[in-house]
C-alpha cells in the first residue's frame, strides 16, 4: 500500500531484485471480460515474466543521465519497466523516450485514491478529499471516488499523460478505500459528505453509523443497511476506474492502442480474505475487471504481508493468494494476471536476489503471466553487493564504456591506478582526467587506447551509499580484487 509505505521510510512507500537472464516476450492479450467486442481493440502484446517498478523522484535516479538509467535496467535483464508517477504534473518525458529508444517497454503506474503532492492542482482540490473516522495526517492526500471534480480532473490528467508521453501502458494502483482493519485503527473511509450524498441519492438512506453501538443503524446491528453500504463502496471504486479508462475523453478514448492494467490487493488473512478485503476496502477484483475490461490485472501484496522480514515471508507466500486468483478465474478465466511484491520499503523487510528470483518461479508456476516489485533500487543487493562490470562497449577508437550492474562512485573510479590497461608487452594506467562516471557507466576517453584488443584491470571502484534510501552510513561496497574485462579491438581506421 503505497501511501502507508511512503511514511514508513521517509515517504513510506514500498525492488525488485536484479534478476538474471529473464527475457520478456510478447503474448497475445485477450480483453479481460466476457464480452468479445473489445477483443479486436485490445490485442497488443503483454509482457511475460519479470518487470520492475521505479520512482525517478528518488535520489538514486538524480545526478545522472536518462541513458544511464536505461542502461542499468537493461544490464539487469529487464525489458519492461513501470514508471511510478507520483504527480501527473511532473513526468519526465525525456526519460520515457530514452527508455523506449533503448528498447524498453514503459508503463505509467499512477495512484487512484490520492496523491503525495498537490502542486499544480486546481484550487478546489480540498473539496475532493475523503473523510476518515479518525483523521490521518501522514502527508498523503486522500481523494474520494465520489468526487465528480476529482474524477473529471484525474480523467483529463491521465488522458493528457498518454497523449503527450509515449507510454506503452497505464495502470491505476490503489483505487480503493482505506483501510485494512480500519475500524480498529480509525483509518476507515470515506464517510464524508460526498459519500453520504451519493448513498442517499442511490438508496434514500443515511450511511451506517460506525461509532455508536446503541444506534439502530450501527453497522454491526443493521446488517441489511451495511450490506448495501459495502456494495455501494465496491461500485464506487469500479465506477471511478471505468470513467477514467473508458469514459468520454478518458484514456482509451484518447489512445486506442494503449494497454491498461487494473490493480487490487491480496492478503494472507485466512479463508475469508477475499470477503474481508471487499468489506473493508471496497475491492472486488472480478467486478473491477468486468467494469473496466483491462488487458491485465495485478494482485498487489498488502502491507500486513510485505512488512514481514525475508525470514517471515518466503517467496511461496503468494500460494496463499490462490483464493483471490480463484475468485477472478471464476468470472474471467482467460485474463492475464500479474502479481506484485515489495522488497525494500522498510529496512527490516528488504529481500535479496535469490528471494525475488524464487518469487518469480512461484508466480510462473501459479499461472501468473508477469510479476513486478516495488522498487528497483530498494532491494537488499543495493546495500550488500559490490559493483560488477557486466558489459563493455567501444563506440569509437578513443572511447570505452563499461556498464556496471549498479551505480558507481566517480571519485573511486578516478583513484590513481584504478584502471590499468594490460597488453602483451606492457601495463599502462588510465589517467584520472580520462575517466568519467555517469550513474552505472564508467567512460574512458583517450587517444592513447590501444587499437588492438586488450584487457583492462579495474580496482578501487565503489558503489554509492549516499544514494541509498537506508544505511547511508554503512561502508561502500568495493569491486572484487582481480577484476579484469576484455576490450574489443577498434573497428575504426587509424588516424
Amino acid at each position: 500500500m503505497y501511501h502507508s509505505r511512503k511514511h514508513r521510510f521517509t515517504r513510506d512507500l514500498g525492488v525488485c531484485l536484479l534478476t538474471m537472464c529473464f527475457f520478456l516476450g510478447s503474448v497475445s492479450a485477450a480483453a479481460a471480460h466476457a464480452e468479445k467486442s473489445m477483443l479486436d481493440e485490445h490485442h497488443a502484446a503483454q509482457p511475460d515474466g519479470p518487470t520492475i517498478q521505479f520512482d525517478p523522484s528518488f535520489r538514486y535516479y538524480q545526478d545522472r543521465s536518462a541513458e544511464s538509467i536505461a542502461d542499468e535496467f537493461l544490464q539487469n535483464g529487464y525489458t519492461t519497466v513501470r514508471y511510478f508517477v507520483v504527480n501527473e504534473n511532473n513526468v519526465d518525458r525525456e526519460l520515457v523516450e530514452t527508455l523506449k529508444n533503448r528498447g524498453l517497454s514503459v508503463w505509467a503506474l499512477v495512484l487512484g485514491n490520492g496523491s503525495y503532492s498537490v502542486e499544480g492542482f486546481p484550487s478546489d482540490w480540498p473539496t475532493w478529499q475523503m473523510k476518515l473516522l479518525t483523521p490521518v495526517k501522514d502527508g498523503y492526500y486522500r481523494f474520494s471516488p465520489h468526487s465528480k471534480g476529482y474524477t473529471e480532473w484525474k480523467k483529463r490528467k491521465l488522458a493528457d499523460l498518454v497523449k503527450h508521453i509515449p507510454f506503452d501502458g497505464i495502470e491505476i494502483a490503489e483505487p480503493y478505500f482505506p483501510e485494512w482493519d480500519g475500524f480498529k485503527r480509525g483509518a476507515y473511509g470515506d464517510v464524508g459528505p460526498l459519500a453520504k450524498a451519493d448513498f442517499y441519492q442511490k438508496h434514500g438512506l443515511s450511511i451506517p453509523n460506525f461509532k455508536d453501538r446503541s444506534h439502530p443503524d450501527y453497522y454491526l446491528a443493521n446488517r441489511e443497511l451495511y450490506k448495501k453500504w459495502v456494495q455501494f463502496r465496491v461500485d464506487a471504486v469500479n465506477r471511478f476506474l471505468n470513467e477514467l479508462i473508458n469514459g468520454q475523453g478518458g484514456v482509451r478514448d484518447t489512445r486506442k492502442d494503449i494497454q491498461v492494467a487494473t490493480w487490487s490487493l491480496a492478503i494472507d488473512a485466512g479463508a475469508d480474505s477475499v470477503d474481508k478485503l471487499r468489506e473493508m476496502q471496497g475491492l472486488d477484483a472480478a467486478e473491477m475487471i468486468s467494469a473496466v475490461r483491462p488487458d491485465v490485472h495485478f494482485l498487489q501484496t498488502h502491507w500486513p504481508d510485505w512488512l514481514k522480514s525475508q525470514k517471515e515471508l518466503p517467496p511461496t507466500y503468494i500460494h496463499r493468494y490462490q483464493n483471490f486468483v480463484d475468485q477472478i478465474r471464476a468470472v474471467h478465466p482467460d485474463i492475464p494476471l500479474g502479481v506484485q511484491a515489495d522488497i525494500g520499503s522498510n529496512p527490516r523487510m528488504v529481500k535479496d536476489r535469490h528471494w525475488y528470483h524464487s518469487f518469480g518461479r512461484v508466480a510462473g508456476n501459479m499461472g501468473f503471466k508477469t510479476w513486478t516489485a516495488y522498487e528497483y533500487h530498494l532491494g537488499k543487493y543495493m546495500y550488500e553487493e559490490a559493483p560488477k562490470p557486466v558489459a563493455v562497449a567501444r563506440p569509437d577508437r578513443d572511447q570505452i564504456i563499461i556498464s556496471f550492474q549498479k551505480r558507481i562512485d566517480e571519485a573511486s573510479a578516478k583513484t590513481p591506478g584504478s584502471l590499468l590497461i594490460l597488453t602483451e608487452d606492457r601495463k599502462v594506467p588510465v589517467e584520472p582526467e580520462q575517466i568519467t562516471v555517469d550513474g552505472n557507466l564508467l567512460k574512458i576517453r583517450s587517444a592513447e587506447l590501444p587499437r588492438q584488443g586488450f584487457r583492462l584491470r579495474i580496482q578501487h571502484v565503489k558503489d554509492t551509499p549516499i544514494y541509498r534510501l537506508y544505511h547511508k552510513d554503512r561502508p561502500a561496497n568495493v569491486i572484487a580484487d582481480g577484476t579484469v574485462v576484455q576490450v574489443s579491438p577498434s573497428e575504426s581506421k587509424e588516424r
